[in-house]
């Protein structure tokens, strides 16, 4: 008798490969006969971590076999692009045949029970349906951008404007009023290819046998319940089953590279370090980083701040080798002596679901990317929200006006943000009767994070679910 697989296909940001190994791993814990196939795409931009990551999760998991696809010769016109949207939405039809190919091969020796792919990757769904496989999405952000996305076909059918050029509050079913021009930036410009891209995938969604998402019934109801209604979707469109089986992040870890820093948060009080870390793609420009400097020694706070090299003026595409900071030619000068018993300076990486665990830290400066959203939460560790890209601006908008987990970060048009909103920000969260309100409703949440993830809590019911399905099927 063939043994059982399900096959998972992220797309190359670190992050959503991240979230689909947990959910490979997740799958390991209750169903270990499983064997789990998690098909790699040649990232089109800083590819390093991707590696490194790989290899430690394949030395500690070998029941996760990892294919890696060929790698893909980019057009140019692809190539030099510097949007990670543009070239994750760019790079998925040139590996169909590829994918098509993977699945052909692990045929022979498995029976695959569902394809999981991530939304970046919705041009695969028509591969598995020829050869029958169930195929399945899983989304690696919240239900409320789930829910946005699944509006997308209604919002275009009413408007021929661009989202960033109608200025007015979206009401998307299960979501607070969204700015337009707050929604997911890759959608804001209605002639750009990305946007008929994701009007594309979100078409998709309906044809698959259900969708997986990364998030819980209590942290966001109103959006679950508005897609479980069958609310988002256009008339006579219907709704595909959707298992809310979240909160999925990594575990604490935090040895080797990051022992220095949680040495140092061992020596803080308990709740008094701010930690400002902003993702594998958040950078800042030099005269940024200053202003966050500033700020931070004006605020009198400890913190500990992750600091990366700024972008490359003369970079083309994403494809780099990063290298770490210099911090005293970024920073202004004596910042770090003068703040030097109260503030860490980390260059590039710290382990950050470690850090957020660590006592000693009580706030956390972010850009809101979801699996840092849900590690927050799962730490119990509020947040000051300062979205830089993708869904983050969406997602500030939701922590602060409908979760209440989060303070916004106030920048100007151009984005930049000014010192004095930095301390204030920092001094807010740490010492205002707000700040220990949305901490407190973060320690709630924290609770809910671990009911939810039980066999009888939602997201573990939900996830049963699932499985009774994968067992049923072939």
């Amino acid at each position: 008798m063939e043994a059982a697989a399900i096959v998972l296909y992220p797309s190359p940001p670190i992050g959503h490969l991240v979230s689909m190994v947990e959910l490979g791993k997740l799958i390991l814990t209750r169903h270990p006969s499983l064997c789990i196939h998690i098909l790699i795409t040649t990232p089109p931009y800083r590819a390093n971590d991707t590696d490194s990551y790989i290899t430690s999760v394949s030395a500690a998991n070998p029941s996760l076999i990892f294919h890696h696809l060929p790698t893909i010769s980019l057009p140019p016109s692809l190539a030099s692009s510097r949007n990670h949207e543009t070239l994750t939405f760019g790079l998925a039809p040139l590996n169909n045949p590829n994918v098509h190919q993977a699945l052909l091969s692990i045929s022979h020796n498995f029976s695959i029970k569902a394809f999981v792919m991530d939304f970046f990757c919705s041009v695969g769904l028509p591969i598995a349906t020829e050869l029958n496989i169930p195929s399945y999405f899983f989304f690696t952000s919240s239900a409320t951008t789930l829910a946005s996305f699944l509006y997308l076909p209604t919002i275009h059918n009413i408007t021929d404007k661009s989202l960033k050029d109608l200025n007015i509050l979206l009401n998307i079913p299960g979501v607070p009023p969204i700015p337009s021009s707050d929604m997911p930036q890759p959608i804001l410009e209605r002639n750009n290819k990305v946007y008929e891209q994701c009007q594309e995938s979100s078409k998709q969604f309906p044809k698959s046998a259900g969708i997986i998402v990364n998030t819980f019934e209590s942290l966001e109801p109103r959006a679950l319940r508005a897609i479980w209604d069958g609310l988002c979707l256009t008339e006579n469109v219907p709704t595909p089953p959707v298992y809310p089986i979240g909160p999925l992040i990594v575990s604490h870890g935090g040895g080797g590279r990051g022992a220095e820093c949680l040495k140092w948060l061992d020596s803080q009080p308990s709740g008094s370090v701010v930690f400002l870390c902003f993702g594998s793609l958040g950078l800042f420009s030099k005269e940024q980083l200053k202003e966050i400097a500033i700020g931070l020694e004006n605020s009198g706070h400890r913190f500990l701040w992750v600091v990366r090299n700024p972008p490359a003026q003369n970079q083309i595409g994403l494809v780099i080798k990063e290298s770490d900071p210099e911090l005293k030619s970024l920073l202004p000068d004596g910042f770090l002596d003068r703040t030097k018993d109260r503030g860490l300076v980390v260059k590039s990486w710290v382990p950050q679901v470690a850090v957020l665990n660590h006592n000693s830290v009580g706030g956390f400066v972010s850009h809101c990317g979801w699996n840092s959203v849900l590690e927050s939460v799962c730490a119990g560790v509020p947040i000051v929200s300062w979205p830089l890209y993708a869904e983050q601006r969406l997602n500030r908008v939701v922590l602060v006006e409908e979760i209440k987990i989060a303070m916004p970060m106030n920048e100007s048009e151009d984005g930049f943000v000014r010192a004095a909103e930095v301390e204030k920000r920092v001094t807010e969260l740490m010492d205002s009767e707000e700040g220990e309100s949305i901490r407190k409703r973060t320690k709630d949440l924290q609770n809910d994070a671990h009911a939810a993830l039980g066999e009888t809590g939602s997201s573990g019911v939900a996830f049963t679910k699932l499985l009774e399905l994968w067992g049923k099927t072939g």
